[in-house]
């Protein structure tokens, strides 16, 4: 990790650093991507099947890219009870979460006569990608179902890739039964996102697509969205951790170490006011590595996107954790929670030394799919309003738009809308049309 003191210079090197992760950077891979969505749009399963054999080395076809109830069967036989057991409660935690984000339809009726309101329904069909092979994450299969679960969406369709021998991850299958989706198909990458995205004869057209991917799916969900919803182009894992002279060493370096072990381009950054912490910490994550499995790719995520920074004060350690916007932000300070009051963006926090970041990757509840790139200035993490979408209700009496229908007039005038101003002025023209009533 290099350590640098904290000043405007080096905070803006750091930034310029990290935006280097971004996907929008990776443009050469668009026209790749480009073809395969054009080639799935126009060809449909035939495509699908030939980049399956292509990527994944299997033999998929219209009898064998749907997962059946015996392969879900079998998937709960090869996993471990603990593990089957750990993920109910870890859904039970997510889905009680995320039950408190549900809102209601609302009306307002007023006494002139308007009404104004706002619905608010479900989207009909959620499609989730799921990474397979070694990237294989069956919490990622709970955050992205339940929280469509808990918004009411009736369908739910997940698409991860199969090896070569064309079984799915058994974890992966048995969190999607646990999370409630209701069809399996084994495709991957880019292909699998354009079949969601327009439909082909064996996969289903979905309303939105989330979940995360390589470079290669996360181009494809930026070229289809317009066409499908999306929830973000997700960027590389990250974790910045905030501490002082309190924080145990052992603890910052443990938890530093949990995010940079994703792939090399992972960021783990630390900031602290006290030099001899910074050290220590140096020091523990020395010995870290000597036990990891992980550890070759964590030395050359530190080493590309590792940093310690040195605050003078907590209100700059602080105002540089908003700048960056990091998807995890740790506080390990004496008083955690009135450094938080000063946290303007962050994907999640977590505060105090028993909050370590993997409680939310798999376990409290919160949704651990979260903005990345510095986005948690403008994005948030997936939740329920995600699977909704909100109507808007407008009902006027003749009462109530006969004392308006002069503004919007002149508004509709002003911009130049003649037409507009017009629907709204033959109500009220002739005494034939006042004599009938707008319906209310």
């Amino acid at each position: 990790m290099k350590t640098v003191r904290l000043t405007k210079d080096s905070q803006r090197d750091l930034l310029d650093s990290l935006l280097k992760r971004s996907p929008n950077n990776y443009g050469q891979y668009e026209s790749v991507v480009a073809d395969i969505i054009a080639n799935v749009r126009e060809k449909g399963d035939e495509a699908v099947f030939d980049y399956t054999s292509q990527f994944d080395k299997w033999n998929c076809n219209a009898d064998n890219i749907r997962v059946t109830d015996a392969e879900i069967e079998k998937a709960y036989a090869e996993v471990d009870a603990a593990f089957v057991a750990v993920m109910e409660k870890s859904a039970a935690n997510i889905r009680d979460f995320h039950q408190k984000q549900l809102r209601n339809s609302w009306i307002d009726t007023r006494p002139d006569g308007s009404i104004l309101g706002q619905r608010i329904l479900p989207i009909a069909v959620s499609g989730v990608y799921v990474p397979g092979g070694k990237a294989a994450y069956p919490s990622s299969v709970l955050m992205n179902v339940i929280p469509a679960k808990v918004a009411g969406v009736e369908r739910i369709v997940m698409t991860t890739p199969a090896g070569a021998d064309g079984k799915v991850n058994p974890g992966t299958l048995v969190a999607a039964k646990i999370a409630g989706v209701d069809e399996i198909y084994k495709v991957g990458g880019a292909q699998a996102i354009a079949a969601m995205a327009f439909g082909t004869e064996s996969i289903p057209k979905v309303d939105k697509i989330t979940g995360p991917g390589n470079i290669f799916v996360a181009l494809a969900k930026k070229a289809c969205f317009g066409y499908v919803s999306i929830d973000s182009i997700a960027g590389p894992s990250e974790i910045l951790v905030i501490a002082d002279e309190t924080a145990n060493p052992r603890y910052v370096a443990a938890d530093l170490l949990s995010q940079a072990e994703h792939d090399e381009l992972a960021s783990a950054i630390l900031i602290t006011t006290d030099e001899g912490v910074a050290k220590e910490v140096e020091q523990q994550i020395d010995g870290f590595l000597q036990e990891l499995s992980r550890a070759d790719i964590i030395k050359k995520s530190l080493d590309n996107y590792g940093y310690i920074l040195l605050a003078d004060t907590m209100d700059s350690a602080v105002e540089a954790a908003n700048a960056i916007a990091s998807e995890h932000l740790e506080i390990l300070t004496k008083d955690p929670y009135q450094v938080m009051t000063k946290i303007k963006n962050a994907g999640a926090i977590f505060l105090g030394e028993y909050s370590s970041e993997p409680l939310g990757d798999y376990y409290a509840g919160p949704n651990h799919i979260l903005p990345t790139n510095g986005t948690a200035r403008f994005f948030s993490p997936l939740n329920v309003d995600d699977f909704t979408k909100k109507t808007s209700l407008i009902s006027y009496s003749r009462e109530a738009l006969e004392q308006a229908h002069k503004d919007i007039e002149l508004f509709a005038e002003k911009e130049g809308l003649t037409a507009h101003a017009n629907s709204v002025r033959v109500r009220f023209q002739n005494a034939k049309s006042n004599s009938k009533d707008v319906p209310s």
